[in-house]
């Protein structure tokens, strides 16, 4: 059997993404602010999407006036979800700020059906609740470590998985006939824009740039908003939409270990079985109607 490559560049491109913890935790440790980490990301993210959409002489065609501002907008929602998930990990270990990110899942689902009016099916709505049952173990609910932790952090993380559901809804409606490279260069424009507006104050800081604050912020950008885009857009085309939502899941697990493996954070077995829920649920969602499609297929009686 004939190894999908899709299947590779897909796996390759989440698990960059799950090493972006590092390098915010890297840079609040030496002291940079939120603003300032975020400030220098998106500057890099926006030299280096640029640089690759215009070196690959992406296509320009069918943009006008109203899609790049509706790109731009899209972008804003990526810039709002840096901005509280990093910010989650002022305040919270690394390994529950991506769990908190992570229900983006069936909060995009809720968001289907409320602009869409598309209804969740009976298997979906089992998902959603094995993926809560599954933060309920992840999250350490169990060894009271939640408790102690601040609101402000709890809150940023949620509100992290509220844009990041909102990005993919709403980047799935607008200007999806655009050149990806151009999109993405276009949403990291909008991102940039409103950084910068958030943290305007913090703008003089950044100057004269540090290399610790680059190496930490460049790190966020090269694993979260080059690397990722690069690989998915190669992968993409060459495996099933269920299949490819699938693998970039991993980017749940491979966040948390390599949390605990280079930020010396503890995770209990339980915290891993509710990851196992967690990803076991998305799995099914993506999956599950299709293998009951055929197998009521399978069992209708044949006519002859």
């Amino acid at each position: 059997m004939k190894f999908n490559k899709g299947i590779l560049f897909i796996l390759l491109g989440a698990s960059f993404f799950g090493f972006t913890p590092i390098f915010a935790k890297i840079g609040f440790s030496h002291g940079y602010t939120l603003g300032q980490i975020n400030i220098v990301h998106m500057m890099v993210s926006f030299v280096l999407l640029w640089g690759f959409t215009l070196i690959k002489r992406a296509s320009f065609k069918g943009l006008h006036v109203k899609n790049i501002l509706q790109i731009m907008a899209t972008g804003c929602l990526i810039g709002l979800t840096s901005i509280f998930y990093y910010g989650s990990m002022q305040y919270l270990p690394a390994s529950l700020a991506i769990i908190l990110m992570f229900q983006f899942v069936w909060i995009g689902i809720i968001l289907e059906w409320i602009f869409m009016n598309i209804k969740p099916a009976r298997i979906t709505v089992f998902s959603i609740v094995l993926i809560l049952i599954g933060v309920f173990f992840a999250s350490n609910f169990i060894g009271g470590e939640i408790q102690g932790l601040p609101i402000k952090g709890l809150v940023f993380g949620i509100l992290s998985a509220f844009t990041y559901a909102g990005f993919i809804f709403c980047s799935g409606k607008v200007a999806v006939k655009v050149d990806a490279w151009t999109r993405s260069s276009i949403m990291v424009s909008g991102s940039a824009i409103l950084v910068l507006v958030l943290f305007m104050g913090e703008i003089p800081t950044v100057l004269p740039l540090e290399k610790d604050l680059f190496a930490s912020a460049a790190g966020v950008s090269l694993f979260g908003a080059v690397l990722p885009p690069l690989f998915y857009a190669a992968g993409a085309p060459l495996v099933s939409g269920g299949v490819a939502n699938i693998l970039t899941s991993v980017e749940l697990p491979i966040a948390i270990l390599s949390a605990s493996l280079f930020l010396s954070e503890s995770v209990a077995l339980y915290q891993w079985f509710g990851i196992g829920i967690i990803l076991g649920a998305i799995a099914l969602n993506e999956l599950g109607p299709n293998w009951i499609r055929k197998r009521r297929q399978n069992r209708a009686p044949s006519r002859e």
